[in-house]
């Protein structure tokens, strides 16, 4: 069974940082492309971040770019997020995904339903 479970979510004051982690299992990742979207209460899902299969192409969404930064290591089928300056707008259940064949780019205008896999997702609280 194909599971992507996150984790490292937590309250945070602002200003403050946090490492979310996905981990995947029950099959490798390693060829898929990996990457977070968020969903803030009372608002559509947002796109976030995507990394290639690879780990050399990054993608960000513009309201956290230079605050975020997505990675992966292949060796333990996980991808990270480390969210630094974080701000009481990026509270927000942040959801990881994979996807075998979309090219990154495309994530910026999808969901992580659109995507091959999806976890439950991580809550993020950040006070003001």
């Amino acid at each position: 069974q194909v599971q992507l479970v996150e984790s490292g979510g937590g309250l945070v004051q602002a200003g403050g940082s946090l490492r979310l982690s996905c981990a995947a299992s029950g099959r490798t990742f390693s060829s898929y492309a990996m990457g977070w979207f968020r969903q803030a209460p009372g608002k559509e899902q947002e796109f976030v971040a995507v990394i290639s299969w690879s780990g050399d192409r990054t993608y960000y969404v513009d309201f956290v770019k230079g605050r975020f930064t997505i990675s992966r290591d292949n060796a333990k089928n996980s991808v990270y997020l480390q969210m630094n300056s974080l701000k009481p707008e990026d509270t927000a259940v942040y959801y990881c995904a994979a996807d075998l064949n979309r090219p990154p780019t495309s994530w910026l205008t999808m969901n992580y339903s659109d995507m091959d896999y999806w976890g439950k997702g991580t809550l993020v609280t950040v006070s003001s």
